[in-house]
């Protein structure tokens, strides 16, 4: 098998064992300006498959990412974080790792090649649903079990990887490739290329969820308000966009079990919770058309 450009050897860290703590780590720091770029360079990629992503949960479809070590434990943080952010339920964005739940935590020996795992997990699949496979080499077989399965189920496929010569890249329906190069040590995809896949997977989620109406501007208008710190913002998201005062805010809020959405459009058209809600769900749950038409 040809050697993946995510094992090669970084010519500009040969030294770093030598080098003072503060130099190593601004040699660091330097390999990790080059990710930005790189991200950057494939924003129409990525753009494309977020309105795959978007069009799939409009339908009724889920996101499901599915990973091995780094890439694996990237997914499930950006799944996990989607149902406080954007109060979806957590069945719409979920993540796979091989291995496993074990595998979160510790190193699962021969996960990343357990093809027929790999097929099996993906059997929750369906066809309204969207499949992101993501790998910096792009080779465990794990992916390409997922793959497959994906294929039988006529499910939507998108690569995340960072060499655009592995397998998934071949494989899935839609790629997004980031090749930022070999890592500061060789090897360690964790480096550049887990912030390249952190970063992409940030845009996949969060764009989807603006797509479908999540956001109002750049306000997290459908956020839990579960302590005392989203309760804050809560408040101050409310009090914001319907021009109010922070305890009218908190007023309209308690009233109906502070759900954002629904406090703004009781501010806003003078109305009592559930007529409010109602109002939402004729509009699609999506805030700036209700508040378009009440203007």
């Amino acid at each position: 098998m040809t050697e993946a450009i995510t094992e090669y050897r970084n010519e500009n860290t040969k030294d770093i064992d030598l080098l003072s703590t503060i130099d190593m780590v601004r040699k660091m720091n330097e390999e990790d300006k080059i990710v930005a770029n790189v991200v950057g360079d494939v924003a129409s990629d990525i753009a494309t498959a977020v309105d795959i992503i978007a069009r799939a949960f409009l339908k009724g479809g889920r996101l499901f990412y599915f990973g091995a070590g780094t890439s694996g434990r990237l997914g499930i943080l950006d799944a996990s974080e989607c149902p406080p952010t954007f109060s979806v339920d957590p069945s719409m964005v979920q993540g796979r790792i091989a291995g496993g739940k074990e595998a979160l935590l510790f190193a699962v020996e021969g996960a990343e090649d357990n093809f027929e795992a790999g097929k099996n997990d993906a059997s929750i699949l369906t066809e309204k649903d969207v499949c992101v496979v993501i790998s910096a080499s792009g080779n465990p077989k794990y992916l390409l079990g997922v793959l497959d399965k994906a294929d039988e189920v006529a499910c939507a496929t998108i690569a995340v990887t960072c060499n655009s010569q592995g397998r998934i890249a071949q494989e899935a329906g839609h790629v997004i490739c980031a090749e930022v190069g070999p890592e500061v040590i060789a090897g360690s995809s964790r480096l550049k290329a887990g912030t390249a896949q952190k970063m992409i997977l940030n845009m996949l989620s969060t764009g989807s969820m603006i797509k479908i109406g999540k956001t109002y501007e750049n306000f997290m208008i459908d956020l839990k308000a579960v302590n005392e710190k989203l309760k804050d913002r809560a408040i101050r998201i409310v009090s914001q966009i319907s021009g109010v005062s922070n305890s009218e805010a908190l007023a309209a809020l308690l009233k109906c079990n502070w759900e954002i959405k629904t406090a703004i459009v009781m501010l806003t058209t003078k109305s009592d919770a559930d007529n409010a809600r109602l109002e939402l769900k004729r509009h699609g749950g999506v805030l700036r058309r209700l508040i378009k038409e009440a203007v």
